[in-house]
């Protein structure tokens, strides 16, 4: 379980938004942190990936050779 607290005008805006639609607080909350944590997981793996690309540590593959792979190419 988590608790946060919520600067007032963030918790009025999200009070509001449950108000209107008919859903919980605790719905929109789970839906943001669960799509920020997406996106920063998505971030962070990349920057992973190019610490790696410049340390000669992994191989990039051309998109014209990924299309041609899965028979994708124009």
């Amino acid at each position: 379980m988590l608790a946060i607290r919520l600067p007032e005008d963030l918790e009025k805006r999200l009070d509001n938004l449950a108000k209107l639609t008919g859903r919980t607080k605790t719905f929109y909350a789970k839906q943001a942190i669960e799509q920020h944590l997406d996106d920063l997981e998505d971030t962070y793996l990349a920057e992973q990936r190019l610490t790696e690309i410049r340390a000669g540590r992994t191989q990039t593959v051309a998109l014209e050779d990924i299309l041609k792979r899965y028979g994708m190419e124009n």
